[in-house]
């Protein structure tokens, strides 16, 4: 067996792992005690990394339509249409969309060749729907994408304040560390967020700001500080837009804690003023005082595990290389650099403009490398008509058919995580090898070599002649002596020189130091509060993010049982008294509706969600569901600076959607049903559960697979249950339909297929004989325990969610479950408290 060193696949954490192969495509995951980043710790998508390394749904061969072809075919096509494009219509006809998924020497190879050699700065990335306020309030703050801080400054803070994080379920090894410095020195938290989320649950304090409020209330934050005598100026009046006796309180805790540190994420990012609040976090640092120093400072939290070294490469459309602009004398050191006369001369279409260029047709081709816009970007259609438009659409990807493979021309095989090597650089600055698991599957390769073979049959190959991942390395930390030149803090001029030896045994190193900005100038960036138009036709605003065990389209946790346990469904969460207002049920199915498009969700009522307000998941595609397609919802609206989207903050409205029938049905293949009102699916261990809705007859025959057929049905009740055998009489497929009653539980059925073990009555009614123990919806993955255990372990004494993990082993992993367990033990605890009547 063979123990590899890596990076998780997943967020900007970039958690270390330790991998242990054990087989042709199977591997066990661990943390790596040693990598600063998490010391051992993982979240429960990382700790289940080894549930999603197989070779299902992958792309495996280079394919032009639905053709099967070579290499040389492909890359030949993909080389004379860019070609054909440039001298037809000019460098500017072409884009590359890329991805923080991306290796740092993938990006290094897409944006030279891109603003190099093409000539157009047409490259942008999905970091530009994540990150790039934050990049843009770094530079007016900093001159330069600079994140000021570490993770250490997290073990260092007095008071902690998550702005638009819900970090207990996108970051839990940070929150794991953020509870650990709560429980060593007293840190307090706050959560500045609409949601009451389950990071809010476990703070010292919420603070539900209305959406895009944060302007307003740092800005008042800023002059209560003034008035305070805590920061210069002088402090006037600023509406802050919450509770009052919040904001005293929130006010309060700034005061008395210097040692602060702000994180700030997706919920403060994803804004069309995401780039305003950002400066509004930085003001108040640099104006208090609380930057440059243990446990203070503003602390962006990036979201992809390499959105940050896609950042340090130049991948986004606005920045040249190695955080350099488009001056004439950055230009002039690039183009010398590179050996180009083909340099780009002004800053590129970012993400929203892209897409619209490609949809009007002023860009005619374009190469999407390891990210899904048919389903990410915002007004999703949209993106999908330019999509369907495009002359020329190539695809690198993982995976054969994912809603952008669709519209793909050409689409090129890539490795993915597990057969990746290089580097990716972490939210703190911290730069980590990324190592190979698996020998390539199929005639799959390195996204790097794909763009470098491209280069050289368009005559350019001297300058892509790499022959290693250390090569492209080496030439990307070389580059950085330019940044320096030019007065910037990226350095990697170190590891210009490294051997192949010594890039191989790399250890994660930090760029910048501890405090990078320390001794540099700092500005004060004023920003005013903006507020969206309210449109009496869409009441209610609209916010979309992330689950807790999903990751971004689903294209691999989606592949695991384990983790799609925990939100089988994509969920529209309604307060409520809104649900009441608009005719929607809990556990029954709505339609969200904006000025952009519509989409079905499952109702979930809750006070968690504040009135006025709705929220449903981004993760779906139409590969998992008829609906929960959250980006058709948003507009196109992006913040006037960075470009970046404003996923969380629409107009909509919902309405009820009926169905004369629901059902379940279990199979080991999945199916794609037609012409329903409602289908889902989700990975179970032995196959897939489909949830289903429709009017009329329901076609059994489409939904399930050959072999004998065991059927019971109720008239009178509406009920109708088929039960197929295979050739071995095992438990083949289970579709189970009621038109007015209620479903049986979904997890003992679905646990049978492929086994032969239960009696056909048992697979009738989908339970056992002697009933199992009942452990209650999900709490915690990585271990198993449903939230009837959990009360148990509560019954039995445990009082606290250590004593829970005592008890049960809840909890005790990637601990992003514990807050859903400390509000279980407060609901039992309120429970016991009642009084009588």
């Amino acid at each position: 067996m063979k123990d590899v060193r890596t990076t998780c696949a997943y967020c900007g954490v970039g958690c270390g792992i330790r991998a242990t192969v054990t087989g042709e495509r199977t591997v066990t995951i661990k943390g790596d005690a040693d990598h600063p980043a998490n010391f051992g710790k993982l979240c429960s998508k990382g700790t289940h990394l080894g549930e999603t390394v197989g070779l299902e749904g992958r792309l495996l061969h280079p394919m032009i339509g639905d053709k099967q072809v070579g290499w040389d075919a492909a890359l030949d096509l993909v080389a004379d249409k860019m070609r054909v494009c440039i001298e037809t219509h000019g460098p500017d006809s072409v884009a590359f969309y890329v991805s923080g998924q991306l290796l740092t020497e993938d990006y290094y190879a897409a944006n030279k060749l891109m603003k190099g050699f093409v000539g157009s700065a047409n490259i942008d990335t999905n970091s530009r729907l994540c990150m790039a306020s934050a990049v843009a309030a770094h530079n007016r703050a900093f001159g330069e994408d600079i994140v000021p801080v570490t993770y250490d400054d997290l073990d260092d803070a007095d008071l902690i304040v998550l702005v638009g994080s819900n970090t207990a379920w996108c970051h839990p090894v940070i929150w794991q560390r953020i509870e650990a410095a709560r429980e060593a020195r007293g840190t307090k938290i706050v959560v500045i967020d609409p949601r009451r989320t389950e990071t809010a649950e476990q703070a010292d304090l919420h603070v539900a700001v209305a959406p895009d409020g944060d302007v307003a209330l740092f800005n008042a934050l800023l002059a209560d500080m003034v008035h305070r005598g805590l920061a210069p100026g002088e402090g006037g009046t600023v509406d802050h837009g919450v509770d009052p006796e919040v904001f005293v309180a929130l006010a309060d805790m700034v005061a008395e804690h210097p040692r602060m540190v702000t994180v700030f994420s997706m919920g403060a990012n994803q804004s069309v003023a995401g780039t305003d609040k950002g400066n509004a976090i930085i003001n108040l640092h640099i104006a208090t005082g609380r930057i440059n120093a243990p446990g203070m400072g503003p602390f962006s939290m990036t979201g992809q595990p390499n959105a940050m070294g896609g950042r340090e490469v130049g991948g986004l459309a606005n920045m040249l290389a190695c955080h350099l602009g488009f001056s004439d004398a950055e230009r002039a050191d690039v183009a010398a650099f590179w050996q180009t006369d083909r340099l780009c001369g002004a800053p590129g279409l970012k993400a929203a403009d892209m897409f619209r260029a490609v949809h009007d047709g002023r860009i005619r081709f374009l190469w999407v490398m390891a990210t899904n816009p048919a389903v990410s970007m915002p007004d999703a259609g949209f993106v999908r008509e330019a999509l369907s438009r495009c002359e020329t659409v190539v695809v690198s990807d993982v995976i054969a058919d994912t809603d952008t493979a669709k519209f793909a021309h050409v689409r090129l095989p890539a490795l993915g995580w597990g057969e990746k090597d290089g580097t990716v650089t972490n939210s703190e600055r911290r730069i980590s090898r990324q190592r190979a698991l698996f020998s390539a599957p199929g005639e799959a390769r390195r996204d790097w070599s794909i763009i470098a073979d491209v280069a050289s049959r368009m005559g350019h190959g001297a300058a892509f002649d790499w022959t290693c991942a250390a090569d492209v390395f080496r030439e990307y930390a070389a580059m950085t002596a330019l940044a320096v030149a030019h007065g910037k803090v990226l350095d990697l001029t170190g590891s210009a020189t490294i051997s192949d030896d010594e890039y191989e045994a790399m250890v994660p190193f930090i760029w910048g130091g501890r405090h990078p900005m320390a001794g540099r100038a700092m500005h004060h960036v004023p920003v005013e509060a903006r507020t969206r138009a309210v449109d009496p036709d869409y009441p209610l605003r609209l916010n979309t993010g992330r689950y807790r065990d999903q990751w971004h389209t689903m294209t691999r946790t989606g592949l695991s049982p384990t983790l799609s346990q925990h939100r089988r469904e994509p969920l529209l969460e309604v307060h409520p008294a809104d649900a009441v207002a608009s005719g929607v049920v809990h556990g029954a199915l709505a339609q969200v509706v904006t000025s952009s498009g519509q989409s079905t969700f499952r109702v979930c009522v809750t006070d968690a969600q504040a009135r006025g307000q709705v929220f449903v998941p981004m993760h779906w595609t139409d590969a998992m569901a008829s609906g929960g397609r959250g980006n058709l919802l948003p507009d196109q609206a992006v913040d006037p600076v960075s470009g970046q989207p404003g996923f969380k903050n629409n107009a909509c409205r919902i309405a009820p959607v009926t169905s004369d029938w629901r059902a379940f049905l279990v199979r080991a293949e999945p199916v794609t049903p037609e012409g329903l009102t409602w289908w889902s699916r989700s990975r179970v261990a032995g196959g897939w559960l489909h949830e289903l809705a429709g009017d009329g007859a329901v076609d059994a025959d489409a939904l399930l697979p050959a072999g004998d057929r065991i059927e019971a049905v109720d008239l009178v009740r509406g009920m109708r249950r088929i039960v197929m055998l295979d050739a071995d009489g095992a438990f083949s497929a289970g579709l189970y339909i009621t038109r007015a009653g209620q479903l049986p539980e979904r997890d003992w059925i679905a646990a049978q297929l492929g086994q032969s073990l239960a009696q056909v009555p048992e697979m009738l009614a989908a339970r056992p004989s002697t009933p199992a123990p009942d452990r209650g919806p999900m709490v915690c993955v990585c271990h198993g325990i449903g939230a009837k255990q959990i009360l148990a372990a509560a019954d039995g004494g445990a009082c606290t969610v250590a004593d829970v993990g005592k008890a049960c082993a809840a909890g005790t992993n990637c601990g992003s479950c514990r807050p859903a367990i400390a509000r279980l033990l407060r609901e039992w605890n309120d429970k016991l408290v009642e009084p009588a009547e």
